[in-house]
């Protein structure tokens, strides 16, 4: 069975075949009991998403269930709202009802707990 980088140029050598046919030549292959062929789409797959860089299972650090990762960017709602998500609070901490001062500058936001020198990060 093929992975890493060996997988992804197999993958993209092959082209425009069918799936069933990508599987096959990548070497996720294995043989039922009555000695017919069985496509293992599943492992496949796992493989090639670790292949891209993409971590699944239960030995991930992350915050949360998974989902998609932190972009660390966010757009100015219609409403004029900046909204900061729920798994940026989670990595710093912070609970219902910490406060802010809100500091501006050119065109910049920060965001400091009450009470925490200006050299605190």
């Amino acid at each position: 069975m093929l992975t890493g980088v060996e997988l992804l140029a197999k993958v993209k050598e092959l082209g425009e075949v069918s799936k069933s046919d990508v599987v096959r030549a990548c070497g996720y292959v294995s043989t039922k009991k009555d000695g017919s062929e069985r496509l293992n789409f599943t492992a496949f797959y796992e493989a090639l998403l670790n292949a891209k860089g993409v971590e699944l299972g239960a030995g991930s650090s992350r915050m949360g269930k998974g989902g998609r990762k932190l972009s660390f960017t966010t757009k100015v709602q219609f409403n004029g709202n900046l909204m900061v998500g729920k798994a940026y609070t989670a990595m710093l901490d912070l609970k219902p009802g910490d406060e802010f001062e809100i500091k501006l500058g050119r065109k910049q936001i920060r965001l400091a707990p009450l009470g925490s020198s200006d050299d605190e990060e």
